[in-house]
């Protein structure tokens, strides 16, 4: 099914035109399981990736559990950074770390978000997302808690110690760094999720979601809802659009094109698809070209100044 769904998507996007160049894109990530840090891979054109500072770290994590997995980065109207990354894989707090250059970092933070949930078993895939209408940040990730959405709670795999884990999407925000909102509810499309990340399309904000579903058959594809408001409400998600055992998706607008890549951690490759209305998907994972072992991160343009001192490093 989802082979034919690519096809189809396929004829109905015009014939294959490469990206136009030009405007530099960084892509944050991390290698192995996070244990050096930050690296950065940058593009022209949204499709070859080169990695920078030989794939060398650019920041080592001292926070949590002191891994930095997951890393997202968002510039603010002021032009500093803000990143926010997965701490460990069982810390109820995230990574935080500022920075106007993303050479030079900010000491880094922990912020425990999931303190009050006395049951809360990690805080998985931070993200976070600037919104213009309301000047505000949206620190966004996805977090087990056993007996919340029993309905929905099956048995874990991979390096789930015994734990049930049946993920749904919790929230703060934030205007100054300083004081935040209790973390809330975020995202629940009656499935386990994880790996939420925001765009904004027109008026229209747009989730990309990995659906978690374990069983009756695993599913590990990317879903997609919207809202009208950055806070939401969500719609109910999308028919996935990715093939099957992807995560970590990113999304980047490239002309009138959106380009969205996603981790296949069972084919060890980055894998990608693009779009011009968010529906009608085409394949780009025969055209991209990635640094080996890359993990997944974030994709976003920066100026020229920013990468020019990045390749120096």
């Amino acid at each position: 099914m989802m082979v034919r769904a690519m096809v189809t998507a396929a004829v109905v996007m015009a014939a294959w035109v490469p990206a136009v160049g030009g405007q530099p894109y960084l892509f944050s990530y991390f290698n192995g399981n996070g244990e050096d840090g930050l690296h950065f891979a940058y593009s022209t054109d949204g499709l070859t990736w080169t990695a920078l500072k030989n794939d060398q770290s650019f920041l080592t994590p001292r926070v949590g559990t002191k891994l930095l997995r997951d890393p997202c980065i968002c510039q603010g109207p002021d032009g500093t950074f803000h990143m926010v990354w997965t701490s460990g894989w069982r810390d109820k707090g995230i990574g935080l770390a500022h920075s106007k250059d993303l050479i030079h970092w900010s000491e880094q933070q922990w912020l425990e978000v999931m303190a009050h949930e006395p049951n809360a078993v990690n805080c998985w895939a931070p993200e976070i997302y600037y919104d213009a209408p309301t000047k505000k940040y949206l620190i966004y990730w996805s977090t087990t808690i056993p007996g919340r959405f029993a309905e929905t709670e099956q048995a874990a795999g991979d390096r789930s110690e015994g734990v049930v884990l049946n993920h749904r999407i919790y929230y703060v925000t934030t205007s100054d760094f300083e004081t935040y909102t209790d973390a809330k509810l975020f995202y629940d499309g009656a499935f386990n999720c994880i790996d939420a990340t925001i765009v904004k399309d027109g008026d229209t904000y747009v989730m990309f979601i990995k659906d978690e579903t374990r069983a009756p058959a695993p599913k590990k594809e990317i879903r997609i809802a919207t809202a009208q408001k950055a806070e939401g409400p969500y719609s109910p998600a999308s028919p996935p659009f990715t093939p099957d055992w992807v995560e970590g998706p990113t999304a980047l607008k490239i002309g009138d094109t959106w380009y969205v890549y996603y981790d296949a951690y069972r084919r060890h490759r980055m894998e990608g698809a693009r779009s011009r209305d968010l529906k009608s998907w085409e394949s780009i994972t025969d055209h991209l070209s990635f640094p080996p072992g890359v993990r997944h991160g974030t994709a976003f343009s920066v100026s020229p100044d920013i990468l020019a001192a990045l390749k120096a490093q």
